[in-house]
Formats: C-alpha cells, sequence, structure tokens
C-alpha cells in the first residue's frame, strides 16, 4: 500500500472574480493585486510542506497562483511545475466573459438550477467530471508507479509530509510516498469534490457542515486529502480522507489588513 497527500488550491482572484463575471477557460485574467497577495499568503501558509509534484491548470490565472505559492517555499522552489489542460476551469461556452447573473437567467429560462445548467457551447457536469477522474487516476497510478521502482520520496516525515495539525491523522499512514499540490479552479474543485464524496466515499470531517460541502471555495481556499492506494486484481483502489476542506485561514491576515 502507498500513500499520498494532497493538496488543492483555487486560483487567487482576478478581475471578473471581483465583477462576478464567468471566466470559464475563454477568458485569461491575470490575478488583481488582491489575488497575489492571496496566492503569497497560500504560500507563507504551506512554505513548510515538501511538495514532491506540482500539478496546475494551464490557464494564467492558476499559472500565476502556483509560481507565487511556490517562491514562498522553504523545500520547492526550484521544483518542476506541470501545466494540466485536465485541471482547466469549467467551459461555460456561451456564457463566458458575461456577468453571472446572465447565466442565471439562461437556466432559469431553461429550468434548471445554475449550478448545473451547461449554457450552448459549455460542458456538461459529467465532462468535467471525467477530466477529474482521468486527472486523479493519472497521479494515482503515478505515485504507483514510483513505488513500486522505488523512485518516491521514502517515507515523508510528519513535519515535511503535511500541516502540523495534520500530524496525528498523517502519521497513521506510516509516511507519505509523496506530497502533491494541485491548483485549480472554483467550479472544477466543486466537481472534484462531489466525486471524491459520491463515486469514491471519502472520509469527511466530523465538524464539516452540509453548507461546508457545497460551498464554492474561496480565492487560494485549500483543501487537504490524505490518499491511501491498494493493489488489487482489478486496479488501483483508492481510500480518501478529507482532512479539511476550503480552508481560507491565511487569508485572515489579509482582511484585518
Amino acid at each position: 500500500m502507498a500513500a499520498f497527500g494532497l493538496t488543492v488550491i483555487r486560483h487567487g482572484e482576478t478581475r471578473y472574480n471581483k465583477e462576478k463575471i464567468m471566466q470559464g477557460q475563454g477568458v485569461d485574467e491575470p490575478l488583481t493585486d488582491t489575488g497575489f497577495k492571496q496566492a503569497n499568503a497560500a504560500g507563507m501558509y504551506l512554505r513548510h510542506i515538501r511538495f514532491t509534484h506540482v500539478f496546475t491548470s494551464d490557464l494564467l490565472r492558476a499559472r500565476q497562483t502556483t509560481a507565487s505559492i511556490l517562491r514562498n517555499s522553504q523545500h520547492c522552489k526550484e521544483i518542476p511545475v506541470k501545466c494540466d489542460a485536465r485541471l482547466r476551469e469549467r467551459n461555460y461556452g456561451v456564457a463566458e466573459g458575461r456577468p453571472l447573473g446572465d447565466l442565471k437567467a439562461m437556466a432559469k429560462e431553461a429550468g434548471q438550477p445554475y449550478l448545473s445548467f451547461t449554457p450552448p457551447g459549455g460542458e456538461t457536469l459529467d465532462e468535467v467530471k471525467a477530466r477529474v477522474k482521468d486527472f486523479f487516476e493519472h497521479i494515482c497510478h503515478l505515485v504507483a508507479q514510483e513505488t513500486a521502482e522505488g523512485t518516491s520520496t521514502p517515507s515523508l516525515p510528519n513535519h515535511q509530509a503535511g500541516l502540523a495539525r495534520d500530524a496525528n491523522s498523517e502519521g497513521a499512514a506510516g509516511g507519505l510516498a509523496a506530497n502533491i499540490l494541485v491548483v485549480s479552479h472554483g467550479a472544477y474543485m466543486r466537481n472534484w469534490i462531489g466525486y471524491f464524496t459520491s463515486d469514491l466515499r471519502c472520509t469527511l470531517p466530523a465538524t464539516l457542515t452540509k453548507a461546508e460541502l457545497s460551498s464554492l471555495t474561496p480565492n487560494t481556499g485549500i483543501s487537504r486529502f490524505l490518499v491511501k492506494l491498494e493493489v488489487r486484481e482489478d486496479g488501483l483502489q483508492p481510500k480518501i480522507h478529507c482532512l479539511f476542506l476550503n480552508r481560507g485561514d491565511h487569508l485572515h491576515t489579509l482582511s484585518e489588513s
């Protein structure tokens, strides 16, 4: 059995986030000054973690967030970053570049909830889920292969493997074979959490409410998972435990200032 830590972060604020305009894939806005401050704060919050793999959406706002996080790292400043189109935001078709209110109006006219509504030319939730599944299976096979070949980082100690407050939870794995950072987008991450909880039966913190589970993660919100891989005859079987979801502790200093 191999186990790895998985940290998933939403990109920092863009002008379109602030103005509630749909971005999707066709609008590639850079971070605002606030977005860079959020990303730097996330980097400081995660600076003690020794990540072994870093993946980011290839959209600019995610790449800028990733660079800011790694710039603050004590261990990973020079780590290779892999851009992956499977981590892109949901494609919103004709709604991209238009106010969120327009998307809600389209959904209302179609008699559908706006969160699950697919605008003309956009991706369905099932299509986004297929990208999520494909990427997650990719990293699971990557960790399993590196563990089998002996090329993974052997048994990362707890002070390097995760945040100090999660040491007890992560220590139960007997050390981690890898520690993966993923930077993506809000709607994509909502779909990812749904895939983990509904399809893979991810266990959740006892204190997590239904409202928190369904809420959109804030810009640079951090979610942390422990993934244990079991090798079976029918392939890899991941067992996932959520350590925390959509955490924004690092943003408190920004709001206070």
